[in-house]
C-alpha cells in the first residue's frame, strides 16, 4: 500500500510542479441535501403549533408567516384578521406594514448606486445634503457625518424609536426645516452605535438627490420589480382594502385600533407593506448569495454587495445569558452590518435579519445562510414580539429536522497536499525534497523534532484502519483523521497564498477514541 501511495504520491508532485495550473476550489454543499427538506416538512406542523399559541399568548389580533428553504418558499400560514371590526382573514394576499424591516432597501438601494460608481460610502453627507454643514456636533474635533456612518448607525444621532416612529408621513421641507434648525446629537459620528431611523431617513434623501426618481420609486423600480414583488406598497391607501392589515394595540384586555401612517419622507426607515409570499423573494435573494459561486448574477444587485450587507460592521450587544427554548445556554453577539443585523451563538451560528416595529405592528426575519433557511413573522399588533420567536423556531427545525450546516468540500489543492503529507508520515523521511513545504516551514519545524513527535503518536494509535476525508476549514486549510486501532490521529495544516499553495503550518496529535 505505502508504494502504491509513493507512485501516486510522485505523480502528484511532478505534476502539480511541472504544470503551476491555477487550482480548483469548490463552495459548500448540503451533503444530505436529498434528504433535508423531507425533514423540514415533517417538523411544520409543530412549527405551526408554536406560531399559533404564541399569536394568542401575546394578544397578536393575526400572523401571516413563512418557512424558506434553499432557494424557495416551503411553508406559509396566516392565523386571525387582519381587520377585526370587518372580521377579515389574514391570507397570502394580506399586506402588512413591515416597518424597520425596510431600512435593508434603503441599504441595498445606496449600494447599488455605489457598485455605479454615483456614490462612494465614505462620502460625507453633506455631499449630497448639504443641510448637514456646519450642525453643531458634541466637540469641535468630530469628524463629518458619512454614508457609511449612517449605514451601521453611527452617525452620532440619539437613538430615536419613539420619535422616529411617529415621523413616518412628514415632507421633504419638514425634513429639510429639521436639520437647519440644527441636530442633536448624543455622539461624534464613529464613537459608537445608536440605532437611528432619521439615519436611514437621510438615506432616502440621499438617494433622491442622486438619483432625481423618489425614494419609494427608486427602491420600486431598481429592487422590487426586478424581484417580482409586485403586492408591495408605500402608501397604504393604495392597498386593496380587503389586503390591508390593519394595525392594533392590546389595552385593557381590548383590541384598540392604532391609526395607520401615510407614506412621507421616513419612508426610508420604515414605510413598507408587503406580503408574505412578494417578502420571501428577498429572503430568497439574500440566501442566494451565500455561498459564494461562479453563478450568473440575476439579481438587482451583486451576490458580494449583498454578502457586504451581512458582514458584521459595528459590533453592539452582547447577551452573555441568552438560553434557546430548549434550555440551552450559550453567549449571543450581536452587531449591525447594512440595514441589517448579525449575530452569532456560542456554537458559531450566525444568522442575519431585522425586526420592524411601529404603531400596530410587529415582524421580523432571520436566515441562517449556513443552513440555507429563513423564516419571516409579520404581525398585527403595536412592537409585536416577533425576533425572539423566529430565532427560537430557527433552532427548532434545526434540532427537530437535525439539519446541518453545508460543509465545505474541499478545494483540489487541499487534497492533493493532504495526500502529500500523509505520504510522509510518521518518518518524514526526504520531506524536504518534495517541494510541497513553503519556505518558512522547516524554519518552524525541524525534522528530527517532527519526526519524534510522529513516530511517538502513531505507536500509542496502533495499526492504521482508514484515512478519512479531509475536513476542510476554507480553500487552504484543513484536518483530517487517520483512524488506528488504539486511538484516531488528527492532522491540520494550513497552506500558503503561492500559486501552487504550500504547506506553511502543521499540527498533529492523538485522540482518544
Amino acid at each position: 500500500m505505502k508504494f502504491l501511495l509513493g507512485i501516486v504520491f510522485a505523480t502528484i508532485i511532478t505534476y502539480s510542479i511541472k504544470a503551476q495550473q491555477p487550482v480548483t476550489y469548490y463552495p459548500p454543499y448540503f451533503a444530505d441535501s436529498s434528504i433535508r427538506l423531507e425533514k423540514i416538512k415533517a417538523a411544520l406542523p409543530l412549527i405551526d403549533k408554536i406560531y399559533t399559541e404564541y399569536a394568542q399568548q401575546n394578544h397578536f389580533p393575526s400572523i401571516a408567516y413563512g418557512i424558506v428553504v434553499d432557494g424557495k418558499l416551503i411553508h406559509t400560514n396566516y392565523v386571525g384578521f387582519i381587520n377585526i371590526e370587518k372580521k377579515i382573514n389574514s391570507d397570502k394576499q394580506s399586506a402588512y406594514r413591515i416597518a424597520s424591516m425596510t431600512k435593508s432597501f434603503t441599504a441595498m438601494a445606496i449600494l447599488k448606486l455605489r457598485d455605479e460608481g454615483k456614490l462612494q460610502l465614505d462620502d460625507v453627507a453633506s455631499k449630497y445634503i448639504p443641510e448637514l454643514k456646519n450642525q453643531f456636533y458634541t466637540t469641535k474635533d468630530a469628524p463629518p457625518i458619512t454614508i457609511r456612518h449612517l449605514l451601521t448607525h453611527m452617525a452620532g444621532f440619539p437613538e430615536d424609536n419613539p420619535w422616529g416612529d411617529r415621523q413616518l408621513a412628514r415632507t421633504d421641507n419638514e425634513l429639510m426645516q429639521l436639520l437647519n434648525k440644527k441636530l442633536s446629537f448624543s455622539n461624534n459620528a464613529g464613537v459608537a452605535y445608536e440605532y437611528s431611523n432619521l439615519g436611514f431617513t437621510l438615506l432616502g434623501y440621499i438617494i433622491k438627490k442622486i438619483t432625481g426618481l423618489s425614494y419609494e420609486n427608486y427602491v420600486t423600480i431598481n429592487i422590487l420589480k426586478p424581484l417580482g414583488m409586485n403586492h408591495t406598497y408605500w402608501e397604504y391607501n393604495n392597498v386593496p382594502e380587503n389586503n390591508l392589515a390593519h394595525g392594533y394595540r392590546w389595552l385593557n384586555n381590548n383590541f384598540i385600533e392604532q391609526p395607520l401612517l401615510h407614506d412621507g419622507a421616513f419612508g426610508a426607515m420604515g414605510g413598507m407593506i408587503t406580503t408574505i409570499e412578494d417578502f420571501s423573494k428577498y429572503v430568497i435573494f439574500h440566501l442566494s448569495a451565500w455561498p459564494p459561486s461562479n453563478n450568473k448574477e440575476t439579481g438587482p444587485v451583486k451576490r458580494s454587495s449583498i454578502r457586504e450587507m451581512h458582514h458584521a460592521w459595528n459590533f453592539n450587544t452582547l447577551n452573555s445569558e441568552f438560553k434557546y427554548a430548549t434550555g440551552r445556554a450559550t453567549p449571543l453577539a450581536s452587531a449591525y452590518g447594512y440595514g441589517l443585523r448579525w449575530s452569532i451563538d456560542g456554537e458559531g451560528r450566525v444568522s442575519i435579519g431585522h425586526t420592524g416595529g411601529l404603531p400596530g405592528f410587529g415582524s421580523n426575519w432571520s436566515i441562517l445562510p449556513d443552513y440555507g433557511i429563513g423564516v419571516i413573522l409579520f404581525a398585527n399588533a403595536t412592537y409585536a414580539s416577533t425576533a425572539y420567536i423566529n430565532t427560537q423556531l430557527l433552532d427548532t427545525l434545526i434540532t427537530v429536522a437535525q439539519l446541518q450546516p453545508r460543509q465545505l468540500k474541499p478545494s483540489s489543492i487541499l487534497e492533493e497536499r493532504k495526500q502529500q503529507l500523509f505520504t510522509l508520515l510518521p518518518s518524514w523521511n526526504n520531506a524536504k525534497a518534495t517541494n510541497i513545504f513553503a519556505d518558512n516551514f522547516f524554519l518552524d519545524y525541524f525534522i528530527d523534532s517532527l519526526q519524534k513527535e510522529a513516530s511517538t503518536i502513531f505507536n500509542k494509535a496502533g495499526k492504521i484502519v482508514q484515512v478519512k476525508n479531509i475536513i476542510p476549514e476554507n480553500n487552504l486549510r484543513g484536518s483530517f483523521i487517520i483512524e488506528c486501532t488504539n486511538n484516531n490521529i488528527k492532522v491540520s495544516f494550513t497552506l500558503t497564498p503561492e500559486n501552487p499553495a504550500l504547506i506553511q503550518e502543521y499540527h498533529i496529535k492523538l485522540i482518544k477514541k
